[in-house]
């Protein structure tokens, strides 16, 4: 069940910067992000197909705010073709999709920044996510797990006591293997986390992205 949210690179003389796309599983906390040169029907759609292709189980929901880059014919076909069900924040309630606004900030800024990208550069940033942020946030970031409490006066709280990749919280779910895409299994998955430890994807994703703003900041003050 899908919380999704766009982020955008700024703006620079005129010129729009890159958009992301963050996509967050509500249950495990699986994160897709990908990027797109602009945030138009003709860009999105290409991009929300990509995104959906790389989570490793079925999606059945597909939750976003009112902005018109998701809530429209376009994206509604896309997702019936594929028997999701989407929905929509309510106004005047930000809290309605807390969970992926959330990760922008731990995720997106935290390792990219506030300053401007050019959207030229959209599709080296959505090789980069693709290659090396994704399979690092997914196989070897711990996430902090909710536990929710519930108070003698009927308020609900969240307690976070406890730290887990998405990819353990995936294996831990009771019809975790029976939700898998088809031709996926668990033994492939794991062979693939425990193809590096979590200390070397760190490295290997910090490594490239070093490579990949050095490169775009020189193309921009060029």
């Amino acid at each position: 069940y899908l919380r999704i949210d766009t982020v955008h690179q700024g703006d620079q003389d005129g010129c729009k910067g890159l958009y992301h796309i963050n996509a967050v599983d509500e249950v495990t906390q699986w994160e897709i992000v990908a990027a797109t040169p602009q945030i138009s029907e003709l860009w999105l759609l290409p991009v929300l197909e990509a995104i959906l292709q790389q989570f490793p189980f079925v999606i059945r929901g597909f939750h976003s705010d009112n902005g018109s880059e998701f809530i429209n014919y376009t994206v509604a076909r896309l997702l019936g073709k594929l028997l999701i069900e989407q929905t929509r924040s309510r106004p005047h309630h930000s809290g309605d999709n807390g969970l992926v606004e959330a990760k922008n900030g731990a995720i997106i800024r935290k390792h990219i920044g506030y300053g401007y990208i050019s959207a030229q550069h959209a599709q080296s940033m959505d090789q980069f996510y693709r290659e090396h942020l994704n399979p690092y946030v997914n196989f070897h970031r711990p996430c902090a797990v909710p536990k929710v409490v519930i108070a003698a006066n009927g308020k609900r709280r969240r307690l976070y006591q406890r730290w887990a990749t998405p990819f353990e919280l995936l294996q831990e779910s009771p019809d975790g293997e029976s939700c898998l895409r088809p031709g996926i299994t668990f033994a492939e998955l794991e062979h693939y986390a425990n193809s590096q430890s979590d200390t070397e994807a760190a490295l290997a994703m910090q490594q490239a992205k070093r490579k990949l703003l050095g490169r775009l900041k020189g193309k921009q003050t060029a």
